[in-house]
Order: structure tokens, then sequence, then C-alpha cells
């Protein structure tokens, strides 16, 4: 696969191949799922009968998303008829009525916190913007995210600084477009969080990555910021939370991540890293000028190049990594 920096139809089409081929495939599934009993003993499609692919839960969640945006972005490739044949099947009453059931069981209140729930939001932004019924047979399952939100933020005193699935700057960023889009009270919310959770916070040292991050929590917060607050007050505080990006300070974030083993679920997990990256690191450069912003779009074409080529190929990281390239290449 190519390390091309910008999304063109023939890319567009390769990840919408890829993801045709996970979302609906049942097996080998990583369940999210507390069992109050021996009647819950279920496999992934009795319980999620449209989440049931792609080896868990959220990565056939980004997994639709991906489709969506791809379907959106370029109706006319060749992939388009399967992508609304498998919406079409996917998208009913009946399957969004069995998603909607799963959350309400009281062992299930954790479930896929945040990380599932930002994405799931994400999804029915996308989802709005199409013509198909598809946003409006989701939008029980949306509702009931969006007041898992509700529930949740105003009892998290402290956010979640990770580079995995508890990160809370990640779950934030990734709803926003809902929230934006639908739901003011939502936005009003998340931007109350992080102003809590993140003003105060300064010179950032970046101390990563673990092994198995495939999120930069220094660069996603930022990043989660740069969405939530006017821009005048996050360049303020942009300045001071990551003051030596002219200088190429700190220097790991501007090292892509070396990956030493791709067959490996948790080492693999460091690909995702470097698209995350650079999806982060373009989406940032929009807020400066001069050498600040030359440093972090070659960052970002650095990060792409390391992993963009390497999307497909073993499943543990083909079942989820097209989606953070297409967040990179649309950023």
């Amino acid at each position: 696969m190519s390390s091309r920096s910008e999304l063109t139809a023939e890319l567009a089409s390769s990840f919408a191949r890829i993801a045709l081929g996970h979302v609906a495939r049942e097996y080998p599934n990583k369940l999210d799922h507390v069992l109050d009993g021996p009647q819950d003993a279920e496999g992934p499609r009795a319980l999620h009968p449209i989440y049931f692919g792609s080896f868990d839960w959220h990565s056939c969640v980004h997994g639709y998303w991906t489709l969506a945006t791809i379907l959106r972005l370029f109706p006319d490739i060749p992939e388009a008829p399967a992508i609304r044949a498998r919406f079409d099947a996917a998208f009913t009453p009946q399957n969004v009525a069995a998603e909607v059931a799963y959350l309400a069981r009281p062992s299930a209140r954790g479930f896929e916190r945040p990380y599932g729930w930002g994405w799931l939001l994400k999804l029915q932004a996308e989802l709005l913007a199409h013509d198909g019924p598809w946003a409006g047979v989701h939008q029980p399952l949306a509702d009931a995210f969006a007041q898992r939100f509700f529930d949740f933020l105003p009892k998290a005193a402290y956010p979640i600084r990770t580079g995995v699935h508890s990160s809370t700057s990640f779950a934030l960023a990734m709803a926003t477009d809902y929230a934006r889009r639908r739901d003011p009270a939502l936005l009003a919310l998340f931007a109350e969080k992080v102003r809590a959770w993140h003003l105060a916070d300064r010179d950032a040292q970046a101390w990563e990555p673990s092994l198995d991050e495939f999120l930069s929590a220094t660069l996603t917060t930022a990043e989660c910021l740069r969405r939530l607050l006017p821009p005048d007050e996050f360049s303020a505080w942009f300045a001071a939370y990551l003051p030596g990006i002219a200088d190429g300070r700190p220097a790991t974030l501007f090292t892509p991540a070396t990956v030493t083993d791709r067959t490996d679920g948790k080492i693999v997990h460091l690909d995702g890293l470097n698209l995350s990256r650079a999806w982060c690191w373009r989406s940032l450069a929009s807020t400066l000028s001069g050498p600040a912003r030359a440093a972090a779009e070659a960052a970002a074409d650095r990060h792409l190049a390391a992993s963009l080529p390497h999307v497909a190929g073993d499943y543990m990281g083909e079942h989820w990594l097209a989606s953070f390239a297409l967040l990179a290449l649309t950023a």
C-alpha cells in the first residue's frame, strides 16, 4: 500500500474492501461481556446483531464509520453498492433495538466506556451526513450512548490520560462531531469537562510510547481541546502545553514508533499510534504558523509514511487500522 498523504479513490476503495471484509466477520472475536449467569453465554452475533464483527465491538463500529465516510467522499467507487447493501442489512429497527437492550443490562454499565461511546457517536455524525434512512434507524443507539456521557462525565473528577481505549480525550474528540451537529448540551458538557481536566496542563513531557499504545496521550489531549475550545483560547493554552514544537521538542512526539511484530495484537497497536499521531499533527498544524507548522506537518508525513503501508496484512491490525489511516488522511 502506498505511503501517499492524499486520500484517492483508489486508496478509498482499498480501505472499503478491507472494512467490508471484517465488519460482518464474526470470528475471531474478543467480547467485552459480563455474564450474570449461564443464560448469558452467547456468541457475538446473538449479543450484538449489528456490531458482531471486526474482532471486537468498537472496531466494528469504526469499521462502519470507515465505510460511511468513504461512501460519502467517493459515492461512485466500485464498492459503493456493497456498502449500501451492508448498511441496509445492518441498520434495521430490530437490530438497533437489540443493541440498545444490551446496554440496559445492569452489568453492561461500563460497556465500552469511553472508547466505544465516542466512536458510536462519531459514526452517527457520519450517518447523519447521508441521505439514506440509516441515521434515523440508528438514532436510538446514539441517544443511549449520549445519555451515558451525561451520566458519567459529571462524576469523572479526573481525566484518563492513556494511549489506549480508556482515554477520555480520544472519546470526547470522537464524539464532538455528533455533539456539535445534534446535541448542544452535550457539546457544552464536553467543553466544561476538558477545561476542568486540562486547562492547567503545561509543558507536556510526552513520556511515550508504551509498547501497546495506539494513541499519543499528549497529542490526543491537544486535539480534543482544539475541537472544543474557541480558537484564541486554544492557541494560548497550546503554546504553554507544547512550547517546543518549532524546535522538535519533545522529541518523542516527532519520532515514529517501531513495530516489531505485526501479528501481535498489542504490538501492532504502534501502527495505530503512528497513524493517530499523523491525524493529530495534521489537525493541530492548522492552528500553527511558521516553523511550528512546518514541524507539525513534517511529523505528520513521517508518521504516515511509517505505517500507512501496513494497514493491510495480518488480521490483528487489518481489522482496525484503516479507520485510523482515514482519520489522518481526512484531517
